[in-house]
């Protein structure tokens, strides 16, 4: 069966998830400055597996966001998460173009 682009939504693939019985955390980007490689409302769904759907940034930033949802999925804690360029880091975070980025991150449903 043929998937429509808005079923491969990260929500809807979020909402899919959560009927399988999965355990699920979106990402959202609520916050950027300077240069940023995705924009606010930007999401990323990930299981306690680590499976993901989506993007909020890319490189480091988004394999440092799947370990923080999948602590946040164990422990029902919401978090938020910032991303940005100091001299020590800008490489390491993968934000070395100078902007900055903050995520929400949040466990959904009961499962």
């Amino acid at each position: 069966m043929l998937q429509t682009p808005y079923e491969n939504d990260p929500l809807m693939v979020a909402e899919r998830w959560l009927r399988d019985g999965r355990k699920v955390a979106i990402a959202t980007v609520i916050e950027t400055w300077g240069s940023a490689p995705r924009p606010v409302g930007s999401h990323l769904v990930i299981d306690v597996d680590g499976n993901f759907h989506g993007s909020v940034s890319g490189g480091c930033v988004e394999g440092a966001v799947i370990s923080e949802a999948v602590d946040v999925i164990e422990h029902g804690q919401a978090k938020v998460l910032d991303f940005g360029v100091a001299d020590e880091t800008a490489w390491r975070v993968g934000l070395s173009c100078g902007g900055r980025i903050r995520i929400h991150v949040a466990k959904l449903g009961d499962a």
